[in-house]
């Protein structure tokens, strides 16, 4: 059976779609293969770095990406998940082909301001939201491609 597309975007690609991504890709292997992109490339956030790398995974070597040039690429997603918050949610653009847009609004930890431990502790707050939503999905989504499957 091939493997569903899904691409995870926000506003710069440095943090939560970085996370989606590598969740995705280490939680439903085999089943779904992602991707993330934003409608600017940042620099990838350390603070998302350092929560990643405390969960067992290393994304320091990720490069952030333009969603955009998906599109000129030619790549088309079965899902595209936008994880933009409300602040944000007007700046997520619209991936023109997609089967599915699904909307995850989290809110960005990188705007958070104060000391270093006050926004470690909202990027980890953000990356268990962003795993959770992640092993939901991966289970209602897998759940329904192994049924289909089976019945066929």
């Amino acid at each position: 059976m091939a493997r569903s597309s899904v691409l995870f975007l926000c506003v710069h690609n440095t943090a939560r779609s970085q996370m989606a991504e590598a969740f995705l890709n280490s939680l439903c292997q085999g089943s779904l293969v992602a991707k993330s992109g934003g409608v600017t490339a940042g620099d990838l956030n350390p603070l998302a770095v350092e929560v990643m790398r405390e969960v067992g995974i290393d994304i320091s070597k990720n490069q952030t990406k333009k969603v955009f040039d998906f599109y000129r690429a030619g790549e088309r997603f079965d899902y595209v998940i936008a994880l933009c918050d409300e602040l944000h949610g007007e700046r997520c653009p619209i991936m023109p082909g997609v089967m599915k847009r699904i909307d995850w609004g989290f809110e960005d930890p990188a705007a958070v301001e104060g000391r270093y431990e006050e926004r470690l502790a909202t990027m980890r707050a953000t990356r268990d939201q962003i795993r959770a939503r992640i092993e939901q999905w991966c289970a209602e989504i897998c759940g329904k491609r192994e049924s289909v499957g089976a019945s066929a």
